[in-house]
């Protein structure tokens, strides 16, 4: 095998260039046997609007076979596959994780409300209706949710943002890098996924302390 030796390192602003190992393309041609083809080439024109009528232009030349795309299409193409495979991992873990969240914040909000037998029947023995009661548990489950939500998005920011790490692109079987953001929107939708655990969660615990029968639950006091 051939020894290559790195003469400089770049940087691109973290984009996927920063990935790469740039070298003379003639050099690389004679070592890969790659004859004078190339796989990929990148024009830079000089506004973003000047690609169609570039693009126009080598589509309806018959001397050419190519596939005229922009960076962002381009990348998302190599990438597909890796995309694909990390969101259905992802929701697939979210989805079990959510369920498993379900089930304790049950278990909570129950225990929560076998515990305040009296104060949920005095609060219905005063005039409070079925509603009110499952609405101040409903709140409960939702504020414990926001709490735990909000604790989640902190420790996942300090955890993951910025991280870099790399895998395998099943598209072109090379490399690739990437590194994680965790941005606005994303914390946002994970408080709302939180938010609607909780109310899941509290549902039902709210409808059992609103069904409780008053007399029954008075004879504890």
């Amino acid at each position: 095998s051939d020894s290559w030796r790195v003469v400089g390192v770049f940087s691109d602003a973290g984009s996927v260039a920063e990935s790469e190992l740039w070298a003379d393309a003639t050099v690389l041609q004679g070592a890969f046997n790659r004859g004078k083809s190339f796989q990929s080439i990148r024009a830079r024109l000089q506004s973003p609007a000047a690609f169609r009528a570039f693009k126009d232009l080598l589509t309806s030349d018959p001397r050419v076979n190519l596939r005229i795309l922009t960076e962002r299409e381009y990348l998302e193409f190599l990438s597909g596959s890796l995309r694909t495979i990390v969101r259905v991992v992802g929701f697939t873990i979210a989805l079990l994780m959510g369920l498993g969240a379900i089930f304790g914040a049950l278990n909570t909000m129950y225990s929560a409300v076998a515990a305040r037998t009296r104060e949920i029947a005095t609060l219905r023995a005063i005039g409070f209706g079925g509603t009110s009661v499952t609405i101040s548990v409903l709140i409960e489950a939702l504020l414990l949710g926001l709490i735990g939500a909000i604790l989640g998005s902190l420790i996942a920011y300090v955890a993951f943002n910025g991280l870099q790490t790399s895998t395998l692109n099943f598209t072109s079987f090379t490399q690739i890098t990437f590194a994680f953001r965790v941005t606005a929107e994303l914390l946002g939708w994970a408080i709302l996924y939180a938010l609607g655990l909780a109310f899941a969660g509290g549902l039902l615990p709210g409808i059992r302390a609103a069904r409780m029968p008053v007399t029954a639950a008075l004879r504890e006091l």
